[in-house]
């Protein structure tokens, strides 16, 4: 990728502080899947302790309402070039194995679900062309 590659996620506010924790931890997975050099390095401390790294590029984490979360996931998902869009669909919570959801998310419309959150990675200027008017989640 030539250009910068820049990470948000997006998530609904008004979620519960667990379940902010937990949309905003499966949406990172989800774009570090499709952009494994976003960390996969290890690093050893003075000691010779050696841990997996944390992300390489900064991950704000950012509000928008369902609403608004949706229509900037169909808008990333308009764009073209290296990009990942990773959803969080609110009926995702309520399937325990990914295969049950792998099965379900196929008889679903995205058009009439809630959002919970949706994590971006891409170019710079198109990360900050989608997410430039969001604020940060506190």
């Amino acid at each position: 990728m030539a250009d910068t590659l820049r990470v948000a996620i997006i998530l609904n506010p008004e979620l519960p502080p667990g379940l902010l924790a937990n949309t905003a931890g499966v949406i990172g997975i989800g774009l570090a899947a499709k952009f494994p050099m976003l960390a996969g390095i290890s690093l050893t401390d003075a000691k010779g302790v050696t841990t997996d790294s944390i992300s390489k590029t900064p991950l704000p984490i950012l509000q928008a309402t369902p609403d608004h979360i949706k229509a900037l996931m169909f808008k990333a998902l308009d764009a073209a070039g290296e990009r990942s869009v990773v959803v969080f669909p609110s009926f995702a919570r309520t399937m325990h194995q990914f295969g049950q959801y792998e099965m379900t998310f196929p008889q679903r419309d995205l058009y009439d679900e809630v959002l919970d959150g949706v994590g971006l990675t891409g170019p710079e200027k198109w990360i900050k062309s989608l997410t430039g008017n969001l604020k940060l989640l506190r």
